[in-house]
């Protein structure tokens, strides 16, 4: 019920800064008007307050007292004559070269045998014996003449074979060495020329340092940093976005500040990187005020001052994390806004100052 209480009041308030309220809003929701802010960036401009400008002063001419090293007698030489040196060694020689020795080994033979014709095959027409039945008293009839062949006629003659030539054998005869003694120069005889080095003294003078002179010197300019913001793009329509309904009350940011100090710690940046930013890249376009606070302790003006401080480091750290400046309202309260009975001039503990001195955030209307 009190959700629904808070999102009516949250959409009465808004519609006095716009007419054009979120079309069929629900019960129990909460809405913020975001808008695709303008982008900005700062350009920081230099002026000059006072121009530069140059000076002019004289110096006189110093001196100083010098001690020089002069000569009185020049560097000379003079030649030394080094006799040669002369050394031995043993020179080997061959006293008798070294030969062959050979071996004869006759020739040797072996038997074998040849066979020769000695008289050639031959045929013969011989008169043949008288047939019996020959009826003729005379011998030499009823005979008849054969052509006998014969045979050749052969005869074996035994002869000798050449087994193996006549060769000799080489036997090497070592060749003998012997040595003599060789007197060799070990170094020639050679003039070495010796310097004598020159003989010097000390003088003392005074010289001129630097002469008289004037010297320019330049006032710089006297310059001014200001910083402004210069409109880098032109934002959008405005929109109504459903947010979660604790984001329009105030959130804890739980920084730990030094005391005295704005300057946010290492943890302290941890903090906003988990806690805040999460929030504001799920809500594109919405605004987030950045409220501050201090305890009682102090003077008023000191806790104003310093919580506007605070507030101002939070916010100029994300804008050095992308988020649009136009989309952060810093606030410091000082201690206008404490969350227990410890104003001035009440006694209260550590633990109960320290409760007022906190870090909130919250989304709002654009």
């Amino acid at each position: 019920m009190k959700k629904i209480l808070f999102s009516m009041a949250v959409l009465a308030a808004s519609f006095g800064m716009a007419q054009d309220l979120p079309e069929n809003p629900e019960p129990g929701k909460c809405y913020v008007r975001c808008t695709t802010p303008d982008v900005y960036v700062n350009e920081t401009v230099t002026i000059t307050v006072k121009p530069g400008y140059k000076v002019l002063k004289t110096v006189p001419a110093t001196y100083k007292t010098v001690t020089e090293r002069v000569l009185v007698k020049e560097e000379s030489k003079k030649l030394r004559i080094i006799p040669e040196e002369w050394g031995t060694e043993k020179v080997t020689y061959v006293s008798k070269e070294g030969g062959n020795s050979l071996n004869v080994i006759p020739a040797s033979f072996g038997n074998a045998s040849q066979t020769i014709e000695v008289k050639p095959a031959y045929a013969q027409w011989e008169l043949g014996a008288s047939a019996p039945d020959c009826d003729s008293g005379n011998p030499d009839d009823c005979r008849y003449w054969c052509y006998k062949g014969y045979p050749a006629e052969f005869q074996t003659i035994e002869t000798a074979t050449l087994a193996s030539n006549a060769s000799t054998n080489k036997t090497a005869i070592p060749e003998k060495s012997a040595t003599y003694t060789k007197r060799i120069l070990v170094s020639p005889a050679k003039v070495v020329e010796e310097i004598i080095p020159a003989v010097y003294d000390e003088i003392t003078r005074t010289v001129l340092d630097k002469d008289a002179y004037t010297v320019e010197e330049m006032v710089a300019p006297i310059t001014k940093s200001y910083t402004k913001e210069v409109l880098k793009e032109k934002g959008g329509l405005t929109t109504w976005k459903e947010v979660e309904c604790e984001l329009v009350t105030y959130q804890a940011l739980p920084i730990s500040w030094d005391s005295g100090s704005a300057t946010l710690t290492a943890e302290a940046k941890t903090i906003i990187d988990t806690r805040l930013l999460p929030v504001l890249a799920q809500n594109p376009g919405a605004k987030v005020e950045l409220a501050s606070h201090t305890d009682a302790q102090g003077s008023a003006s000191s806790n104003q001052d310093l919580s506007e401080r605070r507030a101002k480091s939070v916010a100029q750290y994300l804008i050095s994390k992308g988020i649009n400046s136009s989309l952060l309202v810093a606030n410091g309260y000082g201690e206008t806004k404490l969350k227990n009975r410890c104003k001035d001039g009440v006694s209260c503990t550590s633990r109960e100052h320290a409760i007022n001195r906190r870090t909130e955030f919250r989304l709002i209307n654009n």
